[in-house]
């Protein structure tokens, strides 16, 4: 029986993927070099690994000022992200979910200050009774300990969780630690591989949550 719903923040909640991917293709633009979307796909849904100063320095070959870059792409990224809103589905999904009596977590690669700060903006943050980010682990996603960690924050074990994604890495995640997964790409994700995700889905408001539980209990699936 599902007694939960862990949500992903970025790309999931609010597409805060898409203006941080413009603003650094602004930035190697600038430096007539491309910034390929499979490249920074890599760390889209983790934290670490891909460094866009050091791929971008490795572009152009020589060092570049990386404060003053910081700076720019900060400002630009911060200007993109005030036009985006709450994304299709999120409000009506929480609103069943509540409905039904599912417990809400959130479970972030990002840290907390960041997800707790924007969920407060989009006036979200009084539905989840669990919030857990990088802050909390010694390990973001991919590794399963997110999800593991938010899972038992809201007191459920896995099998009775349903995370709902956006990217392969948060996927990857949510599987390892045993939970059903939900994907629903944004921009900048829906070319990825996504197929270890249970259902995919366009958008949250495609389905209603009675019918995608309805589905989870049947055993079957839908793509988008």
């Amino acid at each position: 029986m599902i007694n939960a719903l862990i949500f992903d923040f970025d790309g999931l909640i609010l597409d805060t993927e898409t203006p941080e991917f413009r603003a650094w293709q602004e930035v190697y633009h600038a430096y007539h070099v491309a910034l390929p979307l499979e490249t920074w796909a890599t760390c889209i849904g983790a934290f670490g690994g891909f460094d866009p100063y050091a791929y971008l320095e490795e572009q152009v070959g020589q060092p570049v000022d990386r404060e003053a870059i910081r700076s720019t792409r900060r400002a630009r990224f911060a200007e993109l992200l005030a036009n985006e809103s709450v994304l299709p589905g999120v409000e009506q999904t929480i609103a069943e979910a509540k409905r039904r009596g599912l417990r809400l977590g959130v479970a972030s690669s990002s840290d907390r200050a960041w997800v707790t700060g924007h969920l407060d903006r989009l006036g979200l943050a009084h539905h989840f009774t669990c919030v857990r980010t990088r802050d909390d682990v010694q390990q973001a996603k991919p590794d399963p300990a997110l999800y593991l960690d938010a899972a038992s924050g809201l007191g459920v074990s896995p099998a009775q969780a349903v995370a709902l994604e956006d990217s392969p890495n948060g996927i990857l995640a949510a599987k390892r630690a045993g939970l059903y997964c939900v994907v629903v790409p944004n921009p900048m994700t829906h070319t990825l591989s996504l197929e270890l995700a249970d259902l995919r889905l366009a958008s949250l408001s495609e389905l209603s949550l009675d019918h995608l539980l309805e589905q989870m209990a049947s055993g079957s699936s839908q793509e988008e």
